[in-house]
C-alpha cells in the first residue's frame, strides 16, 4: 500500500524541484492531449517552446515580444507573492490591473495633446492608485468585518470588466473615431502619453523596466525587511506572528495596497504601450495568469522572474502554434492551466514522503 508521511518540515530539495517536474508533466500530458487533437505533439512542443527563441524566420520577431509579455506577469505576480506568503490572498489582480488602465489613461486622455514631460510620470503614479484603491476594498472590508478576500476581489473583477466596457463606450471614447468604441491610440495620436520602448528592437519598455525594479525590492524587502520577516512568519506560523507583535491589520492592507498598486501599474504600462488603448477586451488575463506565475516561481522574486519569461515564451508559442498548426486558442489556455495544476499536484512531495507499507500493517 501506498501512504503518505508528513514531513517534520518541508523539503527543500522537492520544493525547488517540483517547479521542473511540473512543466516536465506539463509537456508530457499536453503532447498527449494535441495527439488526441490530430497534432504531432513533439512538433507542437517545438513550436511553443523553442521556435519563438530560435528560429530564424519567426525568433527576430519573437524574441522581443518575450519581455513585453513578460513585463506585466511579473509585475503583477510580485505584488501577488507579497500576500501570498502571508496567507493574504489576492484573487482580484486583473481587476486591479483594469482599474489602473482606466484611471491611469483617463489622466493622459484629460490632457490630451498636451507634450508635457511629467505627464507619463502621472499616468503611472494615476495607475498605480487605481489598482491601489481597487484592492483597497476588500482589504478594508477583511479587516473592518471580516469578509474573505478571494471572493471579495475576484467578484471586483466583474465590477471592473463592466466599468471597462461602460468607459470604452462612453466617457474615454474616441471623439474622432467615428463612434466606434475604444479610446485614443496613445502611439498613434498621443506619443506624449505612450510607454515607448527604452532601447529600440528589444521590447524593453518602462512596465519592463518596473518589473525588473520590483524584483529587486521584492528579493530585498523579504531578504533583508523587517516588514518581509513579518511577511513570512505570519504566513508560516500565525500564532508565532501574533506573539512577536505583528499587526494584521496593517500587513493586510499592505500586502492588498501592494499587490493593487503593482497590477494597476502594469495595467497602465500596457494600454499605454502594447494594448495602444482602451477597449471593451483590455482585459488580458494577465492577472489571473499571474497567479501561476507567482507559484510556479515559488512566490520568489528570483523564481517569479524565471516563471514569468517561461509563462510569457507559452503565450508567444501558443499564439505562433494557433497560426501554423491550427490549434485553437482554448488548447494553448488548457496547456498554460497545467502548470499550476501539476505544481499544485507535484508540491504533496514537499510535505509529505511516499511509504509503501504491507497491507494491514500499522
Amino acid at each position: 500500500m501506498i501512504r503518505l508521511e508528513k514531513r517534520p518540515s518541508p523539503s527543500r530539495l522537492w520544493t525547488l524541484t517540483t517547479p521542473i517536474l511540473a512543466v516536465i508533466a506539463t509537456m508530457i500530458v499536453g503532447g498527449i492531449m494535441f495527439w488526441a487533437m490530430g497534432k504531432d505533439p513533439f512538433e507542437t512542443i517545438r513550436t511553443i517552446f523553442w521556435d519563438p527563441l530560435f528560429d530564424e524566420t519567426f525568433g527576430p520577431y519573437s524574441r522581443p515580444q518575450l519581455l513585453v509579455k513578460a513585463g506585466p506577469l511579473i509585475l503583477i505576480a510580485i505584488g501577488l507573492s507579497l500576500g501570498f506568503r502571508a496567507g493574504i490572498w489576492n484573487i482580484g489582480a486583473e481587476g486591479q490591473y483594469i482599474m489602473g488602465a482606466i484611471v491611469g489613461a483617463g489622466v493622459g486622455l484629460a490632457f490630451y495633446p498636451t507634450e508635457s514631460v511629467f505627464l507619463f510620470p502621472a499616468m503611472v503614479i494615476a495607475g498605480a492608485f487605481g489598482g491601489w484603491a481597487w484592492a483597497m476594498i476588500p482589504g478594508v472590508l477583511k479587516v473592518k468585518f471580516g469578509t474573505n478576500e478571494i471572493l471579495v476581489s475576484l467578484m471586483l473583477v466583474y465590477v471592473a470588466e463592466s466599468i471597462l466596457a461602460s468607459m470604452a463606450q462612453g466617457l474615454l471614447r474616441n471623439p474622432e473615431g467615428m463612434g466606434f468604441p475604444g479610446s485614443r491610440n496613445f502611439a498613434r495620436d498621443f506619443p506624449a502619453a505612450s510607454n515607448l520602448e527604452v532601447i529600440s528592437g528589444t521590447g524593453m519598455h518602462w512596465g519592463v523596466v518596473a518589473a525588473f525594479i520590483a524584483v529587486i525590492f521584492g528579493y530585498v524587502l523579504l531578504s533583508r525587511h523587517m516588514l518581509g520577516f513579518q511577511v513570512r512568519l505570519t504566513g508560516e506560523a500565525p500564532r508565532a506572528a501574533r506573539f512577536s507583535g505583528v499587526k494584521p491589520t496593517r500587513l493586510i492592507l499592505f500586502c492588498l495596497g501592494t499587490s493593487g498598486a503593482l497590477a494597476g501599474m502594469a495595467g497602465l504600462f500596457e494600454v499605454s504601450g502594447p494594448a495602444g488603448q482602451i477597449s471593451i477586451d483590455f482585459g488580458s488575463g494577465y492577472g489571473f495568469t499571474a497567479i501561476i506565475v507567482a507559484f510556479l516561481g515559488r512566490l520568489h522574486p528570483v523564481g517569479i522572474l524565471l516563471a514569468g519569461l517561461l509563462m510569457a515564451l507559452t503565450y508567444i508559442g501558443g499564439e505562433l502554434a494557433q497560426l501554423m498548426l491550427g490549434l485553437p486558442a482554448a488548447a494553448i489556455q488548457l496547456f498554460q492551466g497545467m502548470l499550476l495544476f501539476f505544481l499544485l499536484a507535484m508540491d504533496i512531495l514537499s510535505n509529505y514522503r511516499i511509504r509503501l507499507t504491507k497491507k494491514g500493517a500499522v
